[in-house]
């Protein structure tokens, strides 16, 4: 996890400017991996005290437009945010309790990359998501 100034540092080489909130929203999504906006929110009202949730939404927009952090959103979930970026990796998501975790990329051949027809398209990324239960719900099943 990076410490203040890397998150400084990092800001500015997406040329954002450095503010108090998008230093928070970062760090919260680097210290909470696939949180929601509700979690961020509460993370960075820890942080800083008082901070709309509009401006916590404004932020994670900038910062996902830079690239700096992911948004994803497995199907029938809300949508989440991670620090992880620059890599084709994927995820796996819990049935039950619905944690999320990072998988790296396939082993194997790659038939996720491969469509089988591609309607034209130049395809530079595949998303693939593992569903199951977590290590704590298998254990109580």
């Amino acid at each position: 996890m990076p410490a203040t100034r890397e998150y400084d540092h990092l800001l500015r080489d997406a040329s954002l400017r450095v503010t108090r909130p998008r230093r928070a929203v970062l760090a919260a999504v680097h210290e909470h991996p696939h949180a929601d906006t509700d979690a961020i929110t509460r993370a960075v009202r820890d942080d800083l005290g008082t901070v709309s949730h509009q401006a916590v939404y404004d932020v994670l927009r900038a910062l996902t437009g830079s690239g700096l952090v992911r948004r994803i959103q497995p199907p029938g979930a809300t949508a989440r945010y991670e620090a992880r970026v620059g890599d084709n990796h994927h995820h796996v998501v819990c049935r039950s309790c619905g944690t999320i975790a990072d998988v790296d990329c396939a082993v194997g051949e790659a038939p996720c990359l491969t469509a089988a027809d591609d309607q034209g398209f130049v395809i530079d990324e595949a998303e693939v998501v593992y569903r199951g239960l977590c290590p704590a719900c298998a254990a109580q099943h």
